[in-house]
């Protein structure tokens, strides 16, 4: 069997991987990286970027229909077929420049999953390799659901290929991906439903615009089930029948195709692991605070699959970061958990930087909440929009923005000046200080802390 010797070899090719590759190899390193699947990662080809280009279009839709008979005599026709075409523009492109950009930079590239033969030798594509130091980047993959039929449903990565509008869809789970997914088939004009186990949708936001936001998918058409546990899903002639329990009933629903939306795991099942005395659970591959294997020294993991992180690209960027940093000189790098926002691509988005109510009351003694409805703000009333509302969390001690949760057209971006403040402690009082641009949905920040000093 033909063997070979890296100082680096990484698994995963997703932008946590190519960072560590890249300054591994950019600093002399012999480094090598290998992924099962295109190169370039989850986001950028099967994930937020092709994702991002797709909810646009319904964006359009929505915008024109809110203001129908205000100034727009017809609402857009929208070709799904070309939705898809110009979605391929930006990431057929990506495993062709990944690779090019790899090679450029001499490092060697794989296309299989390697598999741990020992703590420092792996077996991939018939080769049995050795390295110095190994990176775990292989990020998150769809959970597996245990119940009769569940071969049958597809998961995210299928939906940027679907050759056509389904007629129809469910959506198992409520979590980020299917609500924005919903978002866009319901208004291209879908039928759709979303089942969860539990009592309400995106669990890790704020409950009072949680409900608003589905609130108004309901009224757009997409049909909640919550309190519901899938039984099974057969497949029909032309359709799939999901049966669910709920209150203690069979109940089943009918529809062109169904999505496992229930999350995703760490990527660990194929690695063997054990093999390398490489130590993992449910979180990922278990880290130190320099993102090295908590038992075998000589292994990294970053991005999604490390303990240490969240399921967000920034974050993954910065790992990759820190453990390239690490190999050329351990322990040089540090991580902690920065402050980051985070968004559900909705309309309106869903946005979210900092504590939670919930989690403020664990932290601090006594706690201000700023919270209401906005769609009577002059940004509202402008798109003809009727949903707008926030909720922000100041420590009542010191004054201090410790949490924001926005629900609007523009939540995206302006969650990112929530996430400034908090992160440079700032009061209500110096952030009523700021000047915004007028008439813009940053302007109406400093309007939801009204009632404070």
């Amino acid at each position: 069997m033909e063997s070979k010797h890296y100082d680096v070899f990484v698994i995963g090719s997703g932008i946590a991987g190519q960072t560590a590759a890249k300054i591994c190899a950019k600093n002399g390193l012999k480094v090598a990286i290998a992924d099962k699947q295109a190169f370039g990662g989850t986001c950028a080809i099967r994930g937020c970027d092709p994702k991002k280009v797709m909810l646009q279009f319904a964006d359009v839709l929505k915008k024109t229909a809110d203001l129908k008979g205000l100034g727009i005599k017809k609402v857009p026709e929208i070709s799904w077929k070309d939705i898809l075409k110009f979605k391929d523009s930006f990431v057929k492109k990506v495993p062709k420049e990944t690779e090019e950009n790899l090679t450029e930079l001499g490092v060697d590239l794989y296309h299989q999953t390697p598999k741990f033969k020992s703590k420092n030798e792996i077996l991939v594509e018939g080769k049995l390799i050795s390295a110095d130091k190994f990176v775990i980047s292989t990020g998150l993959t769809p959970r597996k659901l245990n119940f009769e039929g569940a071969n049958l449903l597809k998961t995210s990565s299928d939906f940027f290929n679907l050759k056509k509008l389904p007629k129809s869809a469910i959506f198992i789970g409520a979590g980020y991906v299917s609500m924005e997914f919903s978002y866009l088939l319901a208004t291209l004009g879908c039928k759709v439903t979303i089942i969860d186990r539990g009592e309400m949708a995106l669990s890790q936001f704020e409950p009072f615009l949680v409900k608003k936001l589905v609130d108004k998918m309901q009224k757009s058409g997409v049909n909640f089930v919550f309190e519901a546990e899938i039984d099974s899903v057969e497949k029909l002639r032309k359709n799939y029948r999901v049966h669910f329990k709920q209150k203690d009933k069979i109940k089943s629903i009918k529809s062109t195709v169904v999505f496992n939306t229930s999350g995703r795991v760490p990527a660990t099942n194929l690695l063997d692991l054990e093999n390398a005395d490489i130590k993992n659970d449910n979180t990922g591959v278990l880290v130190n605070n320099y993102l090295k294997s908590n038992s075998n020294k000589n292994v990294y993991a970053c991005g999604d699959v490390s303990s240490k992180s969240l399921p967000l690209t920034p974050l993954s960027g910065l790992q990759g970061y820190i453990v390239g940093n690490n190999i050329l000189k351990n322990n040089s790098k540090k991580f902690s958990n920065p402050l980051v926002p985070s968004v559900v691509f909705t309309n309106p988005n869903l946005a979210t930087v900092g504590l939670t109510e919930e989690k403020a009351k664990e932290q601090f003694s006594a706690i201000k909440v700023f919270k209401g409805d906005a769609s009577h703000f002059y940004n509202a009333k402008k798109e003809n929009a009727d949903l707008y509302a926030y909720k922000i969390i100041v420590n009542d001690k010191t004054k201090v923005i410790v949490g924001a949760h926005l629900l609007s057209a523009e939540a995206n971006e302006c969650i990112n000046i929530f996430s400034m403040a908090i992160h440079q402690k700032m009061t209500t009082k110096e952030f009523k200080k700021l000047i915004f641009t007028y008439p813009s949905f940053a302007s109406d920040l400093k309007s939801m802390l009204k009632d404070s000093d």
